[in-house]
């Protein structure tokens, strides 16, 4: 069973092939192609919806053609293509479904829809190896705590309004740190400079829930005074540096993240946590997170960025395996959504 799975819901354009024990067989899957083409923007600035969209549609059908070559596969041997159906931004959206549509139709081959944060839940559990763990998932879009249940993944806590990563992003542009390769990336080289000055910011725990616009604001208020020399360390006198902002905002919205988590370990009883998205490559987040799960007896499951970052090959592998349990999409659903839940998808290919 071998799927292609082409995901682009923000900058990052991705094509996957992954191929799968048939009927009857066991063993892993085997990753036989991960390429990822990236829209990179200008420093202090984000990328747009129509600027990125088009590099999607620049890009497809070369890297469809590359990862077909890597694999050594011919179209008859592919048994279904795979695309994100959402959430993630409408226009890059839209260029990876048409895509998807187009190789559907010209191969006469199954399409399958797959929710994008479904698909990062499944890459983290088939590379790490983790049974049952509580999932952090965060990303430039994305902020949630979740835990399986009756063939459904539950969200137990969410951002109110941004999610982390965008946080994050938006502050590089505060500073003018440069996009390649990513702004959160290069904030959290800046923050290892940090360290000696944790500023205080507003901590935003609502019960399970998270908000992240006000911290932004307050840091960028702080960059500001930064910027006029008027910002100093109450300790020491020292005025702060941007390795001092970076240092103090990760280990402000990590530790949000952290008790959150633990809470849901708590409620369901579970010893396991499983970090995907993009932030999960942090290894700050990835540090603090086991502080606390080793405290409790347990551990931390976190892959690294061909499988943090958004892929082709967890939208390939999630699709197999819904299709492995007789899911299709018709062409004519074959629609893309901005906002399609990670609670909405029924996981019949999970009864544990």
């Amino acid at each position: 069973m071998i799927a292609i799975g082409l995901e682009g819901s923000a900058n990052k354009l991705g094509v996957g092939i992954i191929s799968h024990p048939t009927a009857g067989q066991t063993g892993p899957a085997k990753i036989l192609s991960n390429i990822r083409h990236t829209y990179v923007s200008p420093p202090g600035e984000g990328f747009l919806p129509k600027d990125t969209a088009k590099h999607h549609r620049s890009h497809v059908v070369a890297l469809v053609k590359q990862a077909l070559r890597e694999s050594n596969l011919s179209i008859s041997d592919v048994s279904c293509i795979c695309y994100t159906k959402g959430p993630g931004m409408g226009a890059p959206l839209q260029s990876v479904a048409v895509a998807a549509r187009m190789l559907s139709l010209l191969w006469d081959k199954p399409l399958i829809g797959v929710n994008h944060c479904v698909g990062h839940i499944e890459m983290g559990r088939e590379i790490t190896g983790a049974s049952n763990p509580v999932v952090l998932y965060v990303s430039g879009g994305n902020t949630q705590v979740i835990a399986y249940s009756m063939q459904r993944y539950r969200i137990f806590g969410e951002t109110l309004d941004i999610a982390i990563g965008n946080c994050l992003d938006r502050f590089a542009r505060t500073l003018g740190i440069p996009n390649d390769p990513a702004p959160g990336y290069n904030i959290e080289q800046l923050a290892k400079k940090g360290g000696g000055v944790l500023l205080d910011l507003p901590y935003a725990v609502k019960g399970m829930d998270c908000s992240f616009s006000g911290i932004l604001a307050r840091i960028d208020e702080l960059a500001h005074q930064m910027h006029a020399g008027t910002l100093k360390d109450t300790a020491s006198g020292e005025l702060v540096t941007p390795a001092d902002l970076c240092f103090s905002l990760q280990e402000t919205v990590f530790a949000m993240l952290v008790e959150i988590t633990e809470r849901a370990m708590a409620h369901v009883g579970s010893n396991q946590v499983l970090i995907v998205g993009g932030v999960g490559c942090n290894e700050r987040v990835q540090e603090m997170m086991g502080i606390m799960a080793r405290d409790r007896g347990g551990s931390v499951y976190a892959t690294d960025e061909r499988f943090c970052i958004d892929n082709g090959i967890m939208i390939a592998h999630a699709g197999l395996l819904a299709y492995q349990t007789g899911v299709r999409t018709e062409l004519e659903d074959s629609t893309c959504t901005q906002r399609y839940r990670t609670d909405d998808v029924y996981v019949g290919w999970r009864d544990d």
